[in-house]
């Protein structure tokens, strides 16, 4: 492959990568509202992003509502930096240091992300199944 074509073709690169990252994050908060029906978790939660000022390191999961020690049984950190990952690539330029929600309504922020790819064309069943096609 030529230099130039490789240049020519970025812009749809980039387009495609968006939408497979588009993609990725669709399934993976279904996913976690999958995972968050099944426990019957509900109340308001807070997700705090990291910040360097604040010296965390870590994004936290805290619950306004509720119980912190149900929330963290079923989220460990590695979960808690996946879903503020999530919620990143999703509000992209709109998001705040803190995003507040109703653990039960996190379906809703897939809405955003089925619209940008249903209007480039995806198919996206109304289930959550992944599969490589």
């Amino acid at each position: 492959m030529k230099l130039n074509t490789l240049l020519h073709q970025r812009q749809a690169i980039l387009a495609q990568a968006r939408l497979a990252n588009a993609a990725f994050a669709y399934t993976e908060l279904g996913d976690f509202a999958a995972r968050v029906s099944r426990a019957n978790l509900r109340g308001l939660v807070t997700v705090q992003l990291t910040d360097a000022s604040s010296l965390r390191v870590w994004p936290a999961l805290l619950a306004e509502e509720g119980s912190q020690a149900v929330l963290d049984e079923h989220f460990v950190e590695h979960d808690v930096a996946g879903l503020a990952d999530l919620l990143a690539f999703t509000l992209g330029d709109t998001l705040p240091q803190r995003v507040s929600f109703r653990i039960e309504e996190l379906e809703g922020f897939r809405a955003r992300l089925r619209q940008e790819l249903e209007s480039a064309g995806v198919e996206v069943p109304r289930e959550n199944v992944f599969s490589e096609e």
